[in-house]
């Protein structure tokens, strides 16, 4: 498991979403991805007034919480914070 790349996510579908959280099927495609890490949404929008970073709360594999998800492997999982809103389906983010 290589620790050293940063964490990369791409969003399969938003299941449910608010201002600030929202619950997503995601395909690791980099990294090593754990709960706790923050990923970087400045790059989701031209408007500075919604740029933020997000966390991902936690991961959920066939309805069992897990400590990581690595490539290929897909998950559920869940994020917060203030960019949640420009995640959508297709939308790649990085972990900072």
């Amino acid at each position: 498991m290589d620790d050293r790349n940063p964490g990369k996510l791409q969003i399969y579908a938003v299941e449910e979403a608010d201002s600030m959280s929202a619950t997503c099927i995601v395909r690791c495609i980099g990294g090593v991805v754990r709960p706790g890490q923050l990923f970087d949404a400045d790059s989701l929008s031209d408007n500075p007034d919604e740029r933020s970073h997000i966390t991902l709360d936690w991961i959920d594999q066939y309805r069992r919480r897990v400590d990581f998800i690595d490539p290929p492997h897909s998950a559920k999982v869940h994020f917060s914070g203030g960019g949640v809103s420009l995640l959508e389906k297709g939308v790649m983010i990085v972990s900072v």
